[in-house]
């Protein structure tokens, strides 16, 4: 029985219709009942509207198909139809800026996607496209309605259609809110980025009652796919917080720099800080000798304004940096070697970790700075057969695709196709600078001493003075800070006390950069 059915006396005049109205409207604003909402805190969760209230600016959320209810029949369904049917629908704004929301309503069968929860999503997520502005999901479900059968797994297909749809048009975020399995956890991978809250937040394909049944391995709901694995593990999470009131902060502060879709620009900000600082302090956080480590975080904290940066997958695939920051008010990507993580080298993992990172950025028009201070790729044969030539290209793929302003700056090191591939003058770098400490070579002089001089070393009488000599000899030909300027592989050698604004001043430059790729339905990226 509903509201509809309890019409009081007098509700047919208008004034009673009002009146019932608000009444509807209050009960979908309270959701199914007091117990659920006290369960869902005492898991130590807020309720979908209060996520919402703090995604959005005060008094901004339009909520769409609030009294919407399912029309399934069998297993008790027809006795039990709430409004919202287990999620909220809706637009605001953040910062001013419109974004569209979806949440789920864990009160409500436990937030699991049924026929018309998933038209809801459907529709908000079309509305998103259409209107040009992003979409974030706030999600808090136990994946496809049982007892809906296939309809509830057709809901899901239409959901991933969409994502694909929407994906490089505008931006998509997910937040795991609670746990989400199956199907509930593909769409999550489809979008943009991923939040993900310790403790309360799960993300598994198959939970671990299945593993259990299937492999007979003994594990939890957080050690099979909480924050901390996907933040550290597996890649899935590109942000994890411990608490949702910094979560969902967090999720604004990326809302600001992200662009509504891909045509127009990330959104400027006022800097109090200046163009022209110099960055003296520089000198000291990298050290000339190359084989001493570094915190290049700290680098990119002296050059870009105020030090404030968002680094996506923090924790994931540490020796490179990928960030989020500002340059003259003016957004861009970093991507950075980090020495003080397996000496800056690139892997597996970190080819993956920067070419996803090159691609959102090109897609949304954020302007990329290169940071190298990169020895070579990891060798191993787990490299190897793991498919380093694989997965290594795709981040020569993606930034030989990428047509927006590039810039890339050697700090020490830059050897072999690990050079290449970060973002080279020769496949496509705009600009391209370089410190008085920086060693251009195919390899480093102790590697091409032994392979050039072999047989001289070899037949000395003293190997190891003549491998020192050879050594020696290499760095004053080849490796010398001006090599590659004078052959025109570096635009400028720079004091790395300007290099704030040697940047700010490039990248104004290149604000009007057009280019166009050929004529073809989409690329073949290495897989």
């Amino acid at each position: 029985m509903t509201l509809l059915d309890e019409t009081p006396s007098g509700a047919h005049d208008a004034r009673g219709r009002v009146a019932e109205l608000h009444a509807i409207r209050e009960q979908v604003r309270r959701g199914p009942s007091d117990r659920a909402t006290e369960a869902q805190k005492a898991k130590g969760k807020l309720t979908a509207r209060e996520r919402i209230a703090l995604l959005l600016d005060e008094g901004s959320f339009n909520e769409v198909e609030p009294l919407r209810r399912h029309r399934a029949t069998g297993f008790g369904l027809e006795a039990k139809k709430p409004y919202t049917d287990g999620v909220i629908t809706g637009w605001g704004t953040v910062e001013g800026r419109t974004v569209f929301v979806y949440a789920h309503d864990f009160r409500i069968f436990g937030g699991a996607l049924g026929e018309a929860h998933a038209t809801k999503i459907h529709k908000i997520m079309d509305m998103a496209i259409q209107a040009g502005a992003p979409l974030v999901s706030l999600n808090d479900g136990a994946g496809a309605r049982i007892q809906e059968g296939v309809s509830a797994l057709a809901g899901y297909g239409g959901i991933f259609q969409r994502n694909t749809k929407a994906s490089g048009v505008i931006p998509q975020i997910s937040v795991m809110l609670g746990p989400c399995a199956g199907g509930a956890a593909y769409s999550p991978a489809l979008t943009d980025f991923v939040f993900m809250v310790r403790d309360t937040s799960q993300m598994f394909i198959t939970g671990p009652d299945v593993v259990r049944a299937v492999t007979g391995e003994e594990i939890t709901q957080n050690g099979l796919g909480g924050a901390d694995v996907h933040a550290e593990t597996s890649g899935v999470c590109h942000f994890a917080y411990d608490d949702e009131e910094t979560c969902l902060a967090e999720v604004r502060y990326l809302l600001s720099m992200l662009p509504s879709n891909n045509r127009e620009n990330p959104p400027a900000a006022e800097s109090d800080d200046p163009a022209e600082r110099r960055g003296d302090v520089l000198l000291d956080l990298v050290p000339a000798d190359g084989n001493r480590p570094y915190d290049m975080r700290k680098v990119i904290e002296e050059l870009v304004d105020d030090g404030d940066m968002l680094e996506v997958h923090e924790r994931w695939a540490t020796n490179i940096i990928v960030t989020l920051a500002r340059l003259d008010g003016q957004v861009v990507g970093i991507i950075a070697n980090q020495p003080q993580s397996l000496a800056g080298v690139l892997d597996i993992e970190a080819s993956e970790k920067a070419a996803r990172f090159v691609q959102m950025c090109d897609a949304f028009n954020i302007p990329l700075v290169t940071l190298l201070d990169v020895p070579g790729f990891l060798p191993g044969v787990d490299q190897e057969h793991g498919g380093i030539i694989r997965h290594g290209a795709k981040l020569l793929y993606a930034y030989c695709n990428a047509t927006v302003p590039r810039i890339s700056l050697i700090l020490r090191k830059a050897y072999g196709g690990a050079y290449i591939v970060m973002d080279s003058q020769s496949i496509g770098a705009d600009l391209t600078y370089a410190w008085p400490t920086n060693e251009i070579a195919v390899m480093g002089a102790e590697g091409a001493a032994n392979v050039i001089f072999r047989k001289q070393i070899a037949e000395a009488d003293d190997p190891e003075a003549m491998r020192a000599s050879m050594v020696k000899e290499y760095k004053a030909e080849l490796m010398h800070p001006y090599y590659a300027a004078e052959r025109g592989l570096v635009d400028d050698v720079i004091d790395p006390a300007e290099t704030r604004e040697v940047l700010i001043r490039s990248l104004a430059m290149l604000r009007t950069k057009h280019a166009d790729l050929p004529s073809r339905k989409h690329g073949n990226p290495p897989q």
